[in-house]
């Protein structure tokens, strides 16, 4: 663990807060880029740049002041400036969370390369954690773009796994679970599982290696059967049932990064 002194600690948390407010972006923008049809949009320009920050009710192009991360929020008492609309209070709370898991992250491993590239890492996990729980989707964009990264940041040696254990554990992670998938879609005759969680645990493995996978796999299937049952009592599961997985092999991944996976199997008894 490293000790952070005051202003670098509010710093890497600013940092973080301005990057979650992309986060918002990504989750608000990359499912309907991904989902729509070349003719849903025609000749207008739709990507993660353009068109410019809007209210999604009154369609009033935002100032630049209504885009202060946190700060606009609070401003404005939750509401748009112009139309009085209730902003939704998610788009804070990523904000926050993505500031608290910067800061969790220098300090854990300092101010450096590896910080970074763990920041990097549990942004990712919490933007793909929030498009799977809307949409049962994992946009490629994000999962092989994290998948490459680790392989490219073990490769540069800018985290401890070798590089050897990254491709492994990326190898691993993907067969698993379409293994699993494979025989549940044979027995049930029906899709147990999306090809966006291989490629995520994929992904976990490049970054953690190919020790960490069973008991990752474990904890997200323990937590993601609680979960659903707890739903399932008060009748909210998504669509006919089906709980999305990749919050909790995201939740299960950030765990294992920052405890270490030699303390998380002591924890479950291993």
């Amino acid at each position: 663990m490293n000790e952070l002194n005051l202003y670098s600690g509010f710093l890497v948390f600013c940092v973080g807060v301005a990057v979650g407010s992309f986060v918002n972006v990504i989750t608000h923008r990359l499912p309907m880029m991904v989902l729509a049809e070349p003719e849903d949009f025609g000749s207008w320009t739709f990507d993660l740049s353009h068109p410019a920050s809007h209210c999604p009710h009154c369609q009033t192009p935002l100032r630049a002041w209504h885009n202060l991360p946190i700060l606009s929020y609070l401003w404005l008492r939750g509401r748009c400036a112009f139309c009085a609309h209730p902003i939704g209070w998610h788009y804070p709370v990523t904000e926050f969370v993505t500031g608290m898991l910067w800061l969790a992250c220098a300090w854990r491993w300092g101010m450096g390369t590896h910080a970074m590239c763990w920041a990097w890492f549990a942004t990712s996990l919490l933007a793909l954690s929030v498009i799977d729980w809307r949409t049962t989707l994992l946009p490629d964009a994000l999962t092989q773009t994290l998948l490459w990264s680790g392989l490219i940041a073990s490769a540069l040696h800018w985290v401890e796994l070798p590089l050897e254990q990254s491709v492994f554990g990326g190898v691993a992670g993907y067969v698993s679970l379409w293994s699993v998938a494979y025989v549940f879609e044979r027995v049930m005759h029906k899709e147990g599982m999306g090809a966006g969680d291989f490629k995520l645990l994929a992904a976990l493995g490049a970054w953690l290696g190919p020790l960490a996978l069973v008991p990752l796999v474990l904890l997200a299937s323990t937590a993601g059967a609680m979960v659903g049952l707890a739903l399932r009592q008060k009748g909210k599961l998504h669509g006919e049932g089906y709980l999305p997985f990749g919050p909790f092999l995201a939740a299960a991944g950030c765990l294992i990064a920052f405890l270490g996976t030699d303390l998380v199997m002591r924890g479950i008894g291993w």
